[in-house]
């Protein structure tokens, strides 16, 4: 199974944000349609379901190709664990170029929430990334 490694690299990234996206879609459906509440929540969404599996799936071929040329120098949880870092402020760019306002504990909330998002995605990718880098065949 040595064809098109990148391409797998990028299936196996996807799959993980996918999953959990369709989960929180669904939450999001019965929220809106169910409860009608009065938050824009059409607005957060989007950068989620647009962006995120995208993201996962290239980071997830950078991984592969560092370790091609640089072998096994660092584990893929701590590869993983970046992703938030770069992720936060383009969806925060990305909410403020679309008029959303934020609330002014946002930034408070942002410095308690990221190193959370820190220890969760690097748990993902370590074991789950992981996994399907190995049943694919990249590992």
């Amino acid at each position: 199974m040595n064809s098109h490694p990148y391409l797998r690299a990028y299936m196996a990234g996807v799959a993980v944000p996918t999953v959990f996206l369709l989960l929180l879609f669904s939450g999001f459906c019965i929220l809106r349609f169910g409860y009608n509440p009065a938050f824009p929540f059409e607005r957060i969404i989007v950068f989620p379901l647009a962006l995120v599996p995208a993201i996962w799936g290239a980071w997830n071929m950078v991984y592969f190709a560092l370790r091609g040329h640089h072998g096994r120098g660092y584990s893929l949880g701590i590869h993983g664990a970046v992703v938030p870092v770069v992720l936060v402020p383009i969806a925060l760019s990305i909410f403020r170029a679309l008029g959303f306002e934020f609330p002014v504990d946002a930034l408070r909330f942002a410095l308690i929430v990221v190193p959370l998002m820190v220890i969760l995605y690097y748990l993902v990718w370590k074991y789950f990334v992981a996994y399907l880098n190995e049943v694919l065949g990249i590992a």
